[in-house]
């Protein structure tokens, strides 16, 4: 199974391995892929499923810098690659340490074998704040809406499409590696201004919409004041995530546990 398309001119791709979702973008005089799968085999196999659908010119856009969602830009170096600078500059990181670090954690998972034979790719173009490709006969806009799932999620919007990374997931709790729990709320606020009746792509898992996007800003936005709360009382992290379990139970202890610890750090102010 390769692409489906879930509206006009717009195919996404739930790739099996590790559920992610690979969105393309057809145009009058080009195609736009968001995300290049994790690792050489996976971006061949999708090279291939992409040229299956168009032979048109392709730009490639990075919703993050998280591996699954990059580590096949090296299929697709002959493209212009697009991502927030945030992304750009963890992606120019030393590669060997990068992919030894993906490796130490998913290495033995069935499906991400050839992780350590990745070429890290940076992109070629950077975004700030919002950057419009044109392709033709239809605009793809980018968007950086502030620190969420990591330091440079991008939201890539066209007609009534959202994609939106990893600011979303769908079939399982969002992560929280890198993540910034207490401004994710304001990400997925800002999010929600730009849908409309249209679908939400997110980042791993089906095909959402809007309601679904409000559901997981009210679950984010009660984490927030669970971890600023028991901050503010002096409770130590164990705590502040049993607590946040009993208000959010799906999210799970061992997300709890890292929203929280990550919680703790953007307020003493780290990064």
């Amino acid at each position: 199974m390769a692409f489906r398309e879930t509206a006009p001119g717009v195919l996404v791709w739930r790739y099996p391995v590790l559920d992610v979702n690979v969105t393309l973008i057809l145009g009058g005089t080009g195609a736009v892929l968001v995300d290049t799968l994790s690792t050489p085999r996976q971006a061949a196999e999708l090279e291939v499923a992409v040229r299956a659908v168009t032979d048109q010119p392709l730009t490639v856009v990075n919703t993050h810098a998280h591996f699954d969602h990059c580590f096949g830009n090296a299929s697709f170096a002959n493209c212009e690659i697009w991502a927030h600078e945030a992304t750009a500059h963890r992606l120019a990181e030393n590669s060997e340490t990068l992919t030894h670090r993906v490796y130490e954690r998913w290495g033995t998972t069935p499906g991400l074998d050839g992780l350590l034979d990745v070429v890290v790719t940076p992109p070629t173009h950077q975004v700030r704040t919002s950057h419009t490709l044109d392709i033709g006969d239809r605009a793809v806009h980018l968007r950086h809406l502030g620190l969420g799932h990591s330091p440079g999620d991008l939201v890539v919007t066209v007609d009534d499409v959202v994609i939106a990374g990893d600011l979303v997931e769908e079939g399982a709790p969002p992560s929280f590696d890198d993540a910034y729990p207490l401004s994710w709320p304001d990400a997925l606020a800002a999010l929600l201004e730009l849908c409309g009746d249209g679908p939400v792509v997110p980042g791993h898992g089906d095909v959402v919409n809007r309601e679904f996007v409000e559901r997981q800003r009210k679950d984010l936005a009660t984490l927030d004041w669970t971890i600023r709360e028991g901050h503010a009382d002096g409770a130590d992290i164990s705590a502040v995530a049993e607590l946040a379990l009993t208000r959010w139970p799906d999210l799970g202890a061992a997300y709890a546990l890292e929203a929280v610890s990550r919680g703790f750090v953007e307020l003493s102010g780290r990064s």
